[in-house]
């Protein structure tokens, strides 16, 4: 008997279409860590990733590294966060689930726009009001319960 193709369901375009909400990219992917040091130290000697910048946000609670995936100046990268203090939000997550993946981040072209679109869909977002990211850059989080379980943050890089 002939083996039978792997069939994948492809959705068929019936639903009605949803405008493009300003996604560029995956911007990173944030790991939570409970030692930075140690943490950067494994991701440059073990994975051979470049730390390019590290800096502490009092404000989220959170000391903060974004490493490099390979020499390409657009690369990949990959956040790794560590409390400033055990009731922040990265120490919350901490206690809860130990370290690892905390987060999915997307480049977003207009964070005002990409908030009002998916506001309008009926997702939640954490923040009314936008606060500061890393260097400079604006930042809100999709509610975990509306993305299946992933802490998703929208990402507009600051302007130069």
């Amino acid at each position: 008997m002939a083996e039978q193709p792997h069939q994948t369901a492809v959705r068929d375009g019936s639903g009605p279409p949803l405008a493009d909400i300003g996604l560029c990219r995956i911007d990173h992917v944030g790991i939570a860590v409970t030692d930075l040091e140690q943490a950067i130290e494994f991701y440059e000697t073990t994975l051979g990733m470049r730390c390019e910048h590290v800096e502490e946000n009092a404000q989220e609670g959170v000391r903060e590294a974004m490493m490099a995936v390979g020499p390409d100046p657009a690369a990949s990268r990959i956040q790794l966060l560590a409390p400033l203090t055990p009731g922040s939000a990265i120490g919350r997550f901490l206690d809860q689930s130990g370290p690892g993946l905390q987060q999915v981040a997307y480049t977003v072209t207009d964070l005002d726009e990409t908030c009002a679109a998916l506001r309008a869909r009926g997702v939640r977002l954490l923040y009314q009001t936008p606060p500061r990211g890393t260097a400079g850059s604006r930042v809100n989080f999709v509610h975990p319960k509306d993305a299946g379980g992933v802490l998703v943050e929208l990402v507009e890089p600051a302007r130069h």
